[in-house]
Protein backbone atom coordinates (compact mmCIF):
# COMPACT_ATOMS: atom_id res chain seq x y z
CA UNK A 1 0.00 0.00 0.00
CA UNK A 2 2.95 2.75 1.02
CA UNK A 3 4.53 1.95 -2.39
CA UNK A 4 1.32 2.46 -4.63
CA UNK A 5 0.67 5.51 -2.43
CA UNK A 6 4.60 6.92 -2.89
CA UNK A 7 4.31 5.92 -6.99
CA UNK A 8 1.14 7.82 -7.49
CA UNK A 9 2.57 11.27 -5.51
CA UNK A 10 3.56 13.90 -7.74
CA UNK A 11 6.80 15.90 -7.11
CA UNK A 12 6.45 19.17 -5.18
CA UNK A 13 7.89 21.91 -6.59
CA UNK A 14 9.52 22.88 -2.68
CA UNK A 15 10.22 26.61 -3.89
CA UNK A 16 12.13 28.65 -1.60
CA UNK A 17 9.72 30.49 0.74
CA UNK A 18 12.73 33.52 0.26
CA UNK A 19 12.27 34.94 -3.15
CA UNK A 20 15.88 37.37 -1.93
CA UNK A 21 17.99 38.00 1.09
CA UNK A 22 20.16 40.92 1.19
CA UNK A 23 21.70 40.66 4.48
CA UNK A 24 19.13 41.15 7.36
CA UNK A 25 16.59 42.20 4.80
CA UNK A 26 14.24 39.21 3.68
CA UNK A 27 11.54 39.16 1.06
CA UNK A 28 9.43 36.21 0.95
CA UNK A 29 6.76 35.32 -1.11
CA UNK A 30 4.00 35.22 1.75
CA UNK A 31 4.44 39.18 2.46
CA UNK A 32 4.91 39.19 -1.84
CA UNK A 33 1.30 37.96 -2.30
CA UNK A 34 0.15 40.45 0.36
CA UNK A 35 1.71 43.50 -1.37
CA UNK A 36 0.47 41.83 -4.92
CA UNK A 37 -2.70 41.20 -3.49
CA UNK A 38 -3.41 44.83 -2.51
CA UNK A 39 -2.25 45.99 -5.82
CA UNK A 40 -4.13 44.07 -8.06
CA UNK A 41 -7.39 44.33 -6.23
CA UNK A 42 -6.70 48.26 -5.68
CA UNK A 43 -6.46 48.30 -9.31
CA UNK A 44 -9.73 46.42 -9.69
CA UNK A 45 -11.41 48.24 -7.80
CA UNK A 46 -10.57 51.65 -10.04
CA UNK A 47 -12.07 49.83 -12.69
CA UNK A 48 -15.15 48.99 -10.72
CA UNK A 49 -16.07 52.65 -10.04
CA UNK A 50 -16.30 53.84 -13.38
CA UNK A 51 -19.55 52.34 -13.47
CA UNK A 52 -22.76 55.00 -13.29
CA UNK A 53 -23.50 56.20 -9.69
CA UNK A 54 -20.27 54.86 -8.10
CA UNK A 55 -20.70 55.47 -4.21
CA UNK A 56 -16.99 56.97 -4.06
CA UNK A 57 -14.29 58.13 -5.75
CA UNK A 58 -10.58 57.05 -6.98
CA UNK A 59 -8.60 59.17 -4.39
CA UNK A 60 -10.99 57.29 -1.72
CA UNK A 61 -10.02 54.08 -3.01
CA UNK A 62 -6.63 55.23 -2.39
CA UNK A 63 -7.01 56.48 1.10
CA UNK A 64 -8.73 52.86 1.55
CA UNK A 65 -5.92 51.11 0.95
CA UNK A 66 -4.06 51.79 4.13
CA UNK A 67 -7.06 51.09 6.45
CA UNK A 68 -8.11 47.62 4.77
CA UNK A 69 -4.54 46.99 4.99
CA UNK A 70 -3.91 47.20 8.83
CA UNK A 71 -7.35 45.63 8.97
CA UNK A 72 -6.60 42.80 7.58
CA UNK A 73 -2.95 41.88 8.95
CA UNK A 74 -4.33 42.71 12.36
CA UNK A 75 -7.31 41.32 12.46
CA UNK A 76 -6.07 38.47 10.87
CA UNK A 77 -3.05 37.94 13.04
CA UNK A 78 -5.33 38.42 16.15
CA UNK A 79 -7.89 36.15 14.78
CA UNK A 80 -5.34 33.27 14.29
CA UNK A 81 -4.11 34.04 18.68
CA UNK A 82 -7.79 33.95 19.82
CA UNK A 83 -8.96 31.44 17.21
CA UNK A 84 -6.46 28.87 16.38
CA UNK A 85 -3.82 28.96 18.92
CA UNK A 86 -4.51 31.09 21.90
CA UNK A 87 -3.03 28.79 24.83
CA UNK A 88 -0.04 29.58 23.49
CA UNK A 89 0.13 33.12 22.70
CA UNK A 90 -0.58 33.93 25.83
CA UNK A 91 2.25 31.38 27.20
CA UNK A 92 4.71 33.64 24.55
CA UNK A 93 3.02 37.19 24.07
CA UNK A 94 6.23 38.25 22.23
CA UNK A 95 5.35 35.87 19.21
CA UNK A 96 2.04 37.70 18.85
CA UNK A 97 3.82 40.18 16.62
CA UNK A 98 5.84 37.58 14.46
CA UNK A 99 3.88 37.37 11.38
CA UNK A 100 6.85 36.31 9.17
CA UNK A 101 6.44 33.06 11.10
CA UNK A 102 3.16 32.05 9.60
CA UNK A 103 -0.24 32.02 11.37
CA UNK A 104 -3.21 34.28 9.52
CA UNK A 105 -6.64 33.90 10.29
CA UNK A 106 -8.89 34.40 7.25
CA UNK A 107 -11.67 34.67 9.52
CA UNK A 108 -9.94 37.42 11.88
CA UNK A 109 -8.78 39.52 8.98
CA UNK A 110 -12.65 39.43 7.85
CA UNK A 111 -13.72 41.13 10.99
CA UNK A 112 -10.61 43.52 10.56
CA UNK A 113 -11.24 44.59 7.57
CA UNK A 114 -15.42 44.61 8.04
CA UNK A 115 -14.28 47.30 11.17
CA UNK A 116 -11.75 49.00 9.20
CA UNK A 117 -14.62 49.58 6.44
CA UNK A 118 -17.18 50.21 8.65
CA UNK A 119 -14.90 53.33 10.12
CA UNK A 120 -13.80 54.69 7.01
CA UNK A 121 -17.09 54.74 5.10
CA UNK A 122 -18.55 56.64 8.24
CA UNK A 123 -15.53 59.44 8.04
CA UNK A 124 -15.95 59.54 4.32
CA UNK A 125 -19.29 59.39 4.26
CA UNK A 126 -19.82 56.36 1.89
CA UNK A 127 -22.46 54.07 1.67
CA UNK A 128 -21.24 50.79 3.58
CA UNK A 129 -22.70 48.24 1.50
CA UNK A 130 -22.56 49.69 -1.85
CA UNK A 131 -18.68 50.24 -0.83
CA UNK A 132 -18.38 46.44 0.14
CA UNK A 133 -19.80 45.30 -3.00
CA UNK A 134 -16.90 46.81 -4.55
CA UNK A 135 -14.60 45.59 -2.07
CA UNK A 136 -16.24 42.08 -2.53
CA UNK A 137 -15.59 41.97 -6.12
CA UNK A 138 -11.56 42.59 -5.65
CA UNK A 139 -11.06 40.39 -2.36
CA UNK A 140 -10.85 36.76 -4.40
CA UNK A 141 -7.53 38.29 -5.96
CA UNK A 142 -5.59 38.79 -2.05
CA UNK A 143 -7.44 35.14 -1.65
CA UNK A 144 -5.59 33.36 -4.96
CA UNK A 145 -2.30 34.59 -4.33
CA UNK A 146 -2.59 34.20 -0.25
CA UNK A 147 -3.13 30.51 -1.31
CA UNK A 148 -0.44 29.71 -3.88
CA UNK A 149 2.02 31.36 -1.09
CA UNK A 150 0.56 28.72 1.57
CA UNK A 151 1.85 26.39 -1.04
CA UNK A 152 5.05 27.67 -1.76
CA UNK A 153 5.46 27.87 2.36
CA UNK A 154 4.47 24.37 2.30
CA UNK A 155 1.97 24.72 4.87
CA UNK A 156 -2.16 24.50 5.13
CA UNK A 157 -1.38 21.35 2.85
CA UNK A 158 -4.33 18.45 3.28
CA UNK A 159 -5.03 15.11 4.41
CA UNK A 160 -3.23 11.84 3.21
CA UNK A 161 -4.59 10.81 -0.33
CA UNK A 162 -3.75 7.91 -2.68
CA UNK A 163 -5.14 10.45 -5.22
CA UNK A 164 -3.07 11.09 -8.21
CA UNK A 165 -2.83 14.63 -7.53
CA UNK A 166 -1.31 14.02 -3.83
CA UNK A 167 2.16 15.63 -3.14
CA UNK A 168 4.66 15.00 -0.53
CA UNK A 169 5.11 18.10 1.54
CA UNK A 170 8.26 19.34 3.39
CA UNK A 171 6.98 19.33 6.72
CA UNK A 172 3.76 17.05 5.68
CA UNK A 173 5.46 13.58 6.28
CA UNK A 174 6.63 10.62 3.91
CA UNK A 175 3.30 10.06 2.89
CA UNK A 176 1.27 12.03 -0.33
CA UNK A 177 -1.03 14.73 0.89
CA UNK A 178 -4.09 16.81 -0.94
CA UNK A 179 -2.51 20.45 -2.35
CA UNK A 180 -5.61 21.57 -0.22
CA UNK A 181 -4.01 24.75 -0.97
CA UNK A 182 -4.25 24.61 -4.85
CA UNK A 183 -7.94 23.96 -4.51
CA UNK A 184 -8.75 26.64 -1.97
CA UNK A 185 -6.54 29.13 -4.32
CA UNK A 186 -9.30 27.55 -7.37
CA UNK A 187 -12.66 27.71 -5.80
CA UNK A 188 -12.17 30.88 -2.77
CA UNK A 189 -9.98 32.96 -6.02
CA UNK A 190 -10.61 32.19 -9.34
CA UNK A 191 -14.01 30.93 -9.39
CA UNK A 192 -15.21 33.27 -6.68
CA UNK A 193 -13.69 36.19 -8.66
CA UNK A 194 -15.20 35.61 -12.05
CA UNK A 195 -18.26 34.60 -10.71
CA UNK A 196 -18.89 38.30 -8.72
CA UNK A 197 -17.04 39.68 -12.00
CA UNK A 198 -20.16 38.43 -13.62
CA UNK A 199 -22.44 38.85 -11.38
CA UNK A 200 -21.65 43.08 -11.06
CA UNK A 201 -21.86 43.53 -14.71
CA UNK A 202 -23.81 41.84 -16.55
CA UNK A 203 -26.81 41.75 -13.62
CA UNK A 204 -28.84 44.35 -11.63
CA UNK A 205 -27.63 43.28 -8.05
CA UNK A 206 -25.20 45.45 -7.72
CA UNK A 207 -28.42 48.36 -7.86
CA UNK A 208 -29.64 45.90 -4.37
CA UNK A 209 -26.81 47.13 -2.25
CA UNK A 210 -25.27 44.26 0.15
CA UNK A 211 -26.31 41.47 -2.14
CA UNK A 212 -22.96 40.87 -3.89
CA UNK A 213 -21.17 41.10 -0.29
CA UNK A 214 -23.21 38.43 0.77
CA UNK A 215 -22.78 36.57 -2.32
CA UNK A 216 -18.85 36.70 -1.90
CA UNK A 217 -19.35 35.83 2.07
CA UNK A 218 -21.15 32.62 1.24
CA UNK A 219 -19.36 31.62 -1.69
CA UNK A 220 -15.96 31.78 0.60
CA UNK A 221 -17.49 29.88 3.57
CA UNK A 222 -19.13 27.92 1.35
CA UNK A 223 -15.17 27.13 -0.35
CA UNK A 224 -13.54 26.86 2.74
CA UNK A 225 -16.16 24.81 4.18
CA UNK A 226 -15.35 21.70 0.83
CA UNK A 227 -11.83 22.03 1.07
CA UNK A 228 -11.46 21.41 4.79
CA UNK A 229 -12.77 17.76 4.24
CA UNK A 230 -9.88 17.92 2.16
CA UNK A 231 -7.32 19.91 4.57
CA UNK A 232 -5.25 18.76 7.40
CA UNK A 233 -6.86 19.83 11.05
CA UNK A 234 -4.10 22.34 12.74
CA UNK A 235 -2.54 19.87 14.68
CA UNK A 236 -2.70 21.19 18.25
CA UNK A 237 -6.66 21.97 17.38
CA UNK A 238 -7.47 18.62 15.65
CA UNK A 239 -11.39 18.04 14.82
CA UNK A 240 -13.68 19.39 17.17
CA UNK A 241 -15.90 18.47 19.80
CA UNK A 242 -14.83 14.51 19.12
CA UNK A 243 -16.06 14.70 15.46
CA UNK A 244 -14.02 13.05 12.55
CA UNK A 245 -15.13 15.96 10.66
CA UNK A 246 -15.72 18.97 11.99
CA UNK A 247 -12.71 21.66 11.65
CA UNK A 248 -12.54 25.59 12.72
CA UNK A 249 -12.28 26.48 9.39
CA UNK A 250 -15.97 25.04 8.82
CA UNK A 251 -17.32 26.14 12.82
CA UNK A 252 -15.97 29.70 12.00
CA UNK A 253 -17.64 29.90 8.44
CA UNK A 254 -21.20 29.33 9.83
CA UNK A 255 -21.51 32.43 10.71
CA UNK A 256 -20.77 33.60 7.96
CA UNK A 257 -23.00 31.80 5.83
CA UNK A 258 -25.64 33.37 8.16
CA UNK A 259 -24.35 37.10 7.68
CA UNK A 260 -23.88 36.49 4.22
CA UNK A 261 -27.83 35.06 4.23
CA UNK A 262 -29.16 38.10 6.29
CA UNK A 263 -27.49 40.64 3.52
CA UNK A 264 -29.10 38.63 0.00
CA UNK A 265 -33.07 38.35 1.51
CA UNK A 266 -33.19 41.78 3.47
CA UNK A 267 -35.26 44.14 1.74
CA UNK A 268 -33.12 46.51 -0.30
CA UNK A 269 -33.61 49.27 -1.73
CA UNK A 270 -32.32 50.38 -5.50
CA UNK A 271 -29.27 51.60 -4.95
CA UNK A 272 -28.10 53.08 -8.75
Amino acid sequence: MLEILLSNALNYPNISPEIVKIGPLTIRWYSMAYLLGWGFAWYYMLQLIKKKGSPCNAAQIGDFAFWAMMGVILGGRLGYVLFYNFSYYMSHPFDIPAMWDGGMSFHGGFIGVSLATYIFCKKQKIAFFRFTDILACASPIGLFLGRLANFVNGELFGRVTDAKIGMIFPRGGPLPRHPSQLYEAVLEGLLLFFLLWYLFNFTNLRKKAGVITGIFIIGYAASRTFVEQFREPDNHIGFLYGTKFLTMGQLLSIPMVLIGLYLIFRKHKPSL
